[in-house]
């Protein structure tokens, strides 16, 4: 019966890894701490990234500009950006460091824009399309990663606590199994009484 129960509950246990699986799963999106978005061709490599941004507030974003063919950062590059969902947003480019540029305006609703990026550094010259910027969203919340760890931690000391409750009625049983058996001869020297008796 002991070994029984102890069985039964590991597997629940088991069942219960299973579960949590999914949410450390969620836990790794919840390590991010801001949104990119990505566009390259033969002349440049074009990296955006912004924390959550809102509609109808001052929107501040950062743009990596790279060599393609040696991913070196261009520095001194003339960037125009336009928003093909709304052509009378404003954009204002400044380069902050070599490669790195201060993207300054603002999305007037939450929903999903995207740039178009005219490039000009000093013979080459091209136009990129970034995709996919997500005026409204969220992040997920980062102090659920620490939980989901303690979490995951507590899940394997109780799987650790099951196998050791388990090797230990294993030990009792075995205890007991012996211990009848030294008092095997004694239970059947009875009978033997009782014969006697007859």
């Amino acid at each position: 019966m002991l070994l029984l129960g102890l069985l039964l509950t590991g597997a629940a246990c088991a069942h219960g890894g299973e579960d949590h699986g999914d949410g450390a799963q969620a836990g790794t999106a919840a390590g991010a701490t801001s949104f990119s978005v990505a566009a390259l061709s033969e002349q440049f490599e074009v990296l955006l990234r912004y924390e959550p941004l809102e509609g109808g507030q001052p929107a501040d974003l950062r743009l990596f500009l790279s060599d393609y063919a040696t991913n070196a950062p261009i520095k001194g590059a003339k960037l125009t950006l336009t928003t093909p969902e709304d052509a009378n947003l404003k954009w204002i480019v400044t380069e902050q460091e070599p490669g790195v540029y201060l993207v300054e305006g603002q999305f007037p609703a939450n929903k999903t824009y995207s740039f178009t990026a005219n490039i000009v550094a000093g013979d080459k010259a091209d136009l990129l399309l970034l995709e996919g910027i997500k005026v409204g969203e969220k992040l997920p919340v980062a102090a659920t990663a620490p939980a989901v760890a303690t979490s995951l931690f507590s899940s394997w000391k109780t799987i650790l606590a099951l196998v050791g409750a388990f090797v230990l009625g294993i030990g009792l049983t075995a205890l007991l199994m012996r211990r009848r058996r030294t008092t095997a001869p004694v239970s059947t020297s009875s009978p033997a009484v009782y014969e006697n008796h007859a």
